[in-house]
């Protein structure tokens, strides 16, 4: 076996499998190593399972809500052993399409199998069934993904608790669900379990959900949880936690307790770096993960990391993006560096949640001048005739221009809008431009289009157009519009 290579990926989750993809297309010889199973946190953990187990809820949620379009559907049974086989069918066949050895090694990409550490910075042992294999490469990029964050919590040591590595293990629906984290994976896992028939709790240290949002979205959503029946408790951080029979309860530290029958702790990643050996290797690394330039340089300048390894927040479209960001700058010396400023992120609940840029909080705070437009998803047609009216797009702008600065959408297929968004931000495309593109009617992304027509409505020169009506004799009255007015 070949052990000498251009470049050697460590990790086969999004980020590694991105990389060694472009490496082997760029004709770099490439070794993807993975101690698991190729496809890591995203197919068996992560975004596939998770996506997967929301569509069974949501589909539930549908048909109990069936009456309101005059379809009345029998009484609703839900088979959760069924919901969670489909879930790993649907793994399956993701692994199966895109992510076995042998789609890789179809590429000439040569995959081991075993944990690797650092022998020195162009020197790698992996450790495989009988010998271990020692490989040089010229380049190497660190992949190793991220596993759960357990707080400290007294007791929880010697409680019975899933994370998202065992969740989707279980086969029979909890009947009390209690959530450790406010985050996008807990607030995902909250909507979806109780659209299941479970009764959940999601327990926030920090005053709010999804702190990482735009706050008056976060808030909203949050309602609309909440008027499906799951509980919160916000801003009181847990004291203890203890294992009862049959349940976890966790003291809190305003001294109520909450109790459920089982717990999901989901209070964030820590970066998987300890079994590396990353000081063999002169790279440095940090409580966030390896450090890295914007080009994912780590200190040692021939050794990358990307994803959550490399202080990533958990998202697969951001790994892959810093996988091409890496391989390119190793094999063809590009200067580009991760774009974070344009980076949308997604919360797939029912209204999804998407954010982009800055949220009005970080403008103020900068002292940056900004205007937000917004428009209502009940002023959105296609939204109307589907039932999904709540939620609400936000954007902020520069005061004049149009330029967008950030945006928060609340709604149905918020995700697939804020792609628009964040196209137009990264390329410069002002509110006056989007307003004047032409979008298909009914969409919901004419919503998106709707808000950018606010800014011509902002823009009217009401004065000039009241002397041009009465010079061309117009009988009328420029109507008067309020800044938070739509039309």
């Amino acid at each position: 076996m070949t052990t000498d290579f251009d470049l050697a990926v460590i990790g086969g989750g999004s980020a590694g499998l991105a990389a060694a993809g472009v490496a082997a297309h760029l004709g770099a010889r490439t070794a993807l190593i993975e101690r698991d199973r190729l496809g890591g946190d995203c197919t068996w953990t992560g975004c596939i399972p998770s996506k997967a187990l929301l569509n069974a809820a949501h589909t539930a949620e549908t048909v109990r809500r069936a009456h309101r379009f005059g379809i009345h559907a029998q009484d609703l049974e839900i088979d959760f052993h069924e919901v969670m086989q489909r879930i790993r069918s649907v793994q399956r066949s993701v692994y199966e399409r895109a992510d076995t050895p042998e789609h890789f090694e179809a590429m000439g990409v040569t995959v081991l199998h075993g944990a690797s550490r650092f022998v020195d910075p162009h020197t790698l042992r992996v450790q495989q069934e009988g010998e271990p294999t020692t490989l040089r490469a010229r380049f190497i990029v660190i992949a190793t993904g991220s596993h759960p964050r357990i707080p400290q919590i007294d007791g929880l040591d010697e409680v019975s608790y899933l994370t998202t590595e065992t969740l989707f293990d279980l086969d029979r629906l909890p009947d009390h669900l209690l959530i450790i984290g406010g985050g996008r994976v807990g607030i995902e896992m909250a909507q979806a379990f109780r659209r299941l028939g479970a009764e959940v709790t999601v327990v926030e240290s920090g005053r709010e959900i999804l702190s990482r949002d735009e706050p008056e979205s976060a808030r909203r959503l949050r309602e609309i949880l909440q008027s499906e029946g799951i509980g919160f408790r916000l801003g009181v951080p847990i004291r203890r936690a203890v294992q009862a029979a049959g349940s976890v309860r966790l003291h809190l530290d305003d001294g109520s307790t909450v109790s459920g029958t089982a717990l999901l702790v989901a209070a964030g990643r820590m970066p998987a770096v300890h079994d590396l050996d990353l000081p063999a290797a002169g790279v440095r690394f940090g409580e966030s993960g390896i450090l890295i330039d914007t080009r994912c340089r780590t200190s040692a300048r021939h050794i990358y990391a990307i994803g959550d390894v490399g202080g990533g927040h958990g998202s697969s479209h951001r790994a892959e993006h810093m996988a091409k960001i890496a391989v390119a700058s190793a094999l063809l010396k590009s200067r580009r560096a991760v774009d974070d400023r344009h980076m949308p992120d997604v919360t797939f609940t029912r209204p999804e949640l998407a954010h982009i840029g800055a949220t009005a909080a970080e403008l103020r705070a900068r002292g940056a001048r900004f205007e937000t437009y917004r428009f209502p998803f009940d002023r959105i047609d296609r939204a109307e005739t589907t039932g999904a009216t709540k939620g609400f797009i936000l954007i902020h702008t520069t005061p004049w221009s149009g330029r967008i600065l950030g945006a928060s959408i609340l709604g149905a297929r918020a995700g697939e809008l804020i792609g628009e968004v964040a196209l137009a931000m990264r390329n410069g495309i002002s509110l006056r431009r989007l307003s004047d593109t032409i979008h298909p009617y009914p969409t919901y992304g004419l919503g998106v289009r709707r808000a950018a027509d606010q800014w011509y409505v902002r823009r009217r020169p009401t004065t000039l157009l009241r002397a041009l009506g009465r010079t061309l004799g117009y009988r009328g009255d420029v109507v008067e519009i309020g800044p938070d007015e739509v039309i």
